[in-house]
């Protein structure tokens, strides 16, 4: 009984994993369609000061380079943000189980009625959870964006430096090397994403549990609008929090490498900011960052509770 017992726990648990995998991916390539012309913006406005705000960035990338330059680059954040929001929601409901096991094993005596009595998160495990799916991510993540801001950023027509994403990678590995090459900037990274998604899902989830609570209905029951709703201000919550990491691994993962370095280190980076740029410096190209965020959010959290509504 007992082992029958496990090993239905086991391939509940390998289902789960498996419907937060796939409703991650599906929310994954609805961010990347939605969002992407948005973010080529924001990182030439992190990375150059030759524009003089957002509107006049996205005039001049359409006058100079087309409307298709609005989605350079997005062959590689389509598949590879797929998988890096699977792995966040994925890396985000493994934690929340293991909370919840936690904490109802502070208040049951069987192994069966922990498992059959989950208990609720406090706000503080949501964000864990949250941070925990960001640092999961990041593995993924920082080459993924690394290759997506070298390909946005290039010079345009003859000056092109990569010939799209396998070249881009190819360039990067060898030059100078993998970890300084494809995973420069990995150590800011590391702090974004956790910040980033510990207040991404924590946010959603207090404003989720506050609707079911305040209309005394269950989570299922909550409509789509409001489900949009939430995951944009929950979005415009991931930016507000981490934005300056974020600026400061743009620029790390715009550097020139070898010889053309120009920043030695995460440290390096935020000083050179901070001495010719000030605080100021750490906001550039947030304005888009929050325009572009409210959509994409939203559509990313729609997507994943629907798709898991129509999977459970």
């Amino acid at each position: 009984m007992a082992d029958a017992l496990e090993e239905a726990s086991v391939n509940q648990g390998v289902n789960n994993t498996l419907k937060d995998l796939f409703s991650g991916a599906m929310g994954g390539i609805a961010q990347v369609l939605i969002g992407q012309p948005f973010d080529i913006v924001k990182v030439r406005l992190q990375t150059t000061t030759h524009y003089k705000g957002a509107f006049d960035c996205a005039s001049q990338i359409l006058k100079n380079e087309g409307a298709t330059a609005f989605y350079k680059g997005t062959l590689t954040p389509l598949i590879g943000i797929g998988a890096c929001v699977s792995v966040q929601f994925g890396g985000f409901n493994y934690a929340r189980r293991a909370f919840e096991a936690q904490n109802a094993a502070k208040q049951q005596k069987s192994i069966t009625d922990i498992e059959a009595q989950p208990q609720p998160l406090s706000y503080g495990q949501y964000y864990a959870a949250g941070a925990f799916a960001g640092i999961v991510n990041t593995v993924l993540s920082s080459p993924i964006e690394h290759i997506r801001i070298r390909l946005q950023t290039q010079p345009h027509g003859a000056g092109r430096l990569y010939h799209g994403p396998l070249d881009c990678i190819r360039k990067l590995s060898a030059s100078p090397s993998i970890p300084r090459g494809l995973y420069r900037g990995t150590s800011v990274t590391f702090m974004r994403e956790a910040q980033a998604y510990g207040f991404w899902f924590l946010t959603f989830e207090y404003l989720m549990q506050a609707d079911a609570k305040r209309n005394n209905i269950m989570r299922k029951e909550i409509p789509t609008w409001k489900i949009a709703t939430y995951g944009g201000i929950a979005g415009e919550m991931l930016w507000i929090s981490s934005y300056p990491f974020d600026v400061i691994k743009s620029k790390m993962q715009s550097d020139g490498l070898g010889e053309k370095q120009r920043y030695k280190s995460m440290r390096d980076a935020f000083g050179q900011t901070w001495r010719q740029e000030g605080a100021l410096g750490f906001w550039r190209g947030v304005g888009p960052t929050l325009l572009r965020a409210m959509p994409v959010s939203a559509g990313t959290f729609a997507v994943v509770e629907l798709v898991m509504r129509a999977i459970t």
